[in-house]
């Protein structure tokens, strides 16, 4: 990500670094900005500018996201809503188990990058398949995450009432916005009002899960592999809304830029 200032209606010029070492730097800044999926501060403009804020590599980000789910969520619960009622539980957990086990295996393999969240779903998925063996009920493994839902709700609400948002912090280990955007009051209102919706959003999954779940095994089932995750998406959806209709009016423009890594050629020599 990268913030150029607008016009400004008042500005006294301010010594910056030599032209030649900002044109060393800023490829380099900004193709590190690329490959990690994050942002680069090009410039840091005087608080009376409005800034607009590209954001680079939407589109990757988002595929990741996506197929993190199925890796994750989405196969391991139609396996275990397939195998459950035929195979029996141990078969079906250790179904999910060995399809995600896979997955990081393949990607190990691979040389790919291993996403931290995608081992942390794993782990979390193998804590709750323990659990369940351990008490041989299905109905403890779905159980569990309904659960863990209804506490992120009171983390987010929470945090949101003290005044210290979750959401700031994750924006702050995912995105490097400067401080003194962060510092203005309005975003940090935002901030705080988006972790409001996202606790609503986990309250209301937690109480679907547990409806679905009173009503049947195969139910739990439907809402943990089905509901749940479009219900995440549409909390995602709407936080991302609220966000960025907060910033356009405290005059912070967002701007979306595909992911773009130069090449040695675009980099200028000394």
């Amino acid at each position: 990500m990268s913030f150029f200032p607008k016009h400004s209606r008042s500005a006294t010029p301010v010594p910056g670094p030599h032209p030649a070492d900002a044109a060393l730097v800023a490829p380099l800044v900004e193709a590190e900005a690329a490959r990690s999926g994050s942002t680069a501060l090009t410039k840091a403009p005087p608080v009376d500018q409005e800034l607009v804020i590209e954001i680079v590599g939407v589109k990757r980000t988002i595929l990741r996201a996506v197929r993190l789910l199925l890796e994750t969520v989405v196969v391991p619960t139609v396996l275990l809503a397939v195998l459950l009622p035929t195979a029996g539980l141990w078969a079906a957990m250790g179904a999910a188990l060995g399809w995600c086990y896979l997955a990081v295996a393949v990607r190990w393999f691979r040389g790919r990058q291993m996403p931290g969240t995608m081992l942390l779903a794993v782990s979390m998925l193998s804590g709750r398949a323990a659990i369940a063996l351990a008490t041989s009920s299905a109905f403890v493994y779905l159980i569990q995450p309904a659960l863990g839902s209804a506490v992120m709700a009171l983390l987010f609400v929470g945090s949101a009432l003290i005044g210290r948002p979750i959401t700031l912090k994750l924006a702050r280990d995912f995105v490097h916005v400067p401080h003194h955007v962060i510092d203005r009051k309005p975003v940090r209102t935002m901030f705080v009002q988006v972790a409001l919706l996202w606790g609503l959003g986990r309250l209301v999954d937690a109480g679907m899960s547990l409806a679905f779940l009173h009503n049947s095994v195969n139910a739990g089932l439907l809402s943990r592999g089905v509901f749940s995750p479009l219900l995440t998406v549409l909390t995602v959806a709407v936080c991302t809304f609220w966000g960025w209709r907060a910033l356009r009016r405290n005059g912070v423009q967002l701007r979306l830029r595909p992911a773009h890594l130069p090449t040695p050629a675009d980099v200028p020599t000394a």
